[in-house]
């Protein structure tokens, strides 16, 4: 997935995954605790949960926390992002957490391996999400669950609008495109659950509506995990031809008319849970 990480790997990007986990714990992470309880077989003392992409660690100190009692084994395929996720999570004084390198779709794990999988901003950035999906099945016990979270850029609306911001949030959407990936992908997690052999399927809407009352989501969304997002993806757009520089920073500019006090955004998450 790293030549197909559409954001890059840049210490501005780190920030921004952080700030976005902060910003919206409560919402996507809401109901997600594992607890072993009376599903446990007599013989393990504890969950094995699989976070599958941990990135730097944004979601799985949010899982860590969460979960105290549970094993979470967290993988991802860049090296660098996991040193900076291990880094994050010794800060924060978890020890209920492994990290090592892995590649979702060549898991170095046995069959029916994991109680729980946990999967977030993820499948958007991969060209074949149900080949991904079915090698998580595989290393997930019967009867186990798997958490899929994802955004989608079309469910986007904001105000005031202009041409150029529009055009700027569009780039964001061509540039992952342009790398065979889909991030439109959110309304998709039922189907794509479904057709990979999950049952007992639930999706639900995570919705972000932001204005000038919400001066912290104006500040974590707008600013430091939205904007911040189109912005990374400045070179991509205008080296390419979808924008020129002056279009470009115009409609930056126009993007942050929407953190004012008549400014409004919204977008929406979908968080899905299926069962083996």
């Amino acid at each position: 997935m790293s030549k197909d990480y559409v954001h890059g790997y840049s210490d501005e990007e780190s920030n921004r995954l952080l700030d976005q986990a902060n910003t919206l714990a409560d919402l996507l992470h809401e109901g997600t605790k594992y607890s072993a309880g009376s599903k446990a077989p007599e013989n393990q003392r504890f969950l094995r949960i699989l976070e599958a992409g941990c990135g730097v660690g944004a979601q799985t100190i949010r899982l860590a926390k969460s979960s105290p009692d549970a094993k979470i084994i967290s993988i991802d395929i860049s090296e660098d992002s996991i040193k900076q996720a291990k880094s994050l999570v010794e800060q924060n004084g978890f020890s209920n957490v492994e990290f090592q390198r892995a590649d979702i779709l060549n898991l170095p794990f046995k069959d029916e391996t994991f109680d729980h999988i946990f999967v977030c901003f993820v499948l958007e950035h991969l060209k074949d999400p149900i080949t991904a999906l079915e090698s998580l099945r595989r290393v997930l016990k019967k009867g186990g669950s798997i958490t899929v979270i994802e955004g989608d850029h079309g469910s986007c609306y904001f105000y005031p609008e202009t041409e150029e911001s529009v055009k700027a949030w569009e780039c964001l959407i061509e540039c992952q495109e342009g790398l065979g990936c889909n991030p439109m992908i959110g309304r998709e997690i039922y189907p794509l659950l479904k057709n990979s052999g999950f049952e007992n399927i639930q999706v639900s809407p995570k919705i972000v509506y932001v204005d000038s009352s919400k001066p912290d989501l104006v500040e974590g969304f707008n600013k430091k995990t939205i904007i911040a997002m189109v912005e990374g993806v400045k070179e991509q757009a205008v080296s390419s031809g979808m924008m020129d520089i002056e279009s470009w920073e115009k409609g930056i500019g126009d993007l942050y008319k929407t953190t004012g006090p008549d400014g409004v955004f919204f977008y929406n998450f979908f968080k899905g849970i299926g069962t083996k």
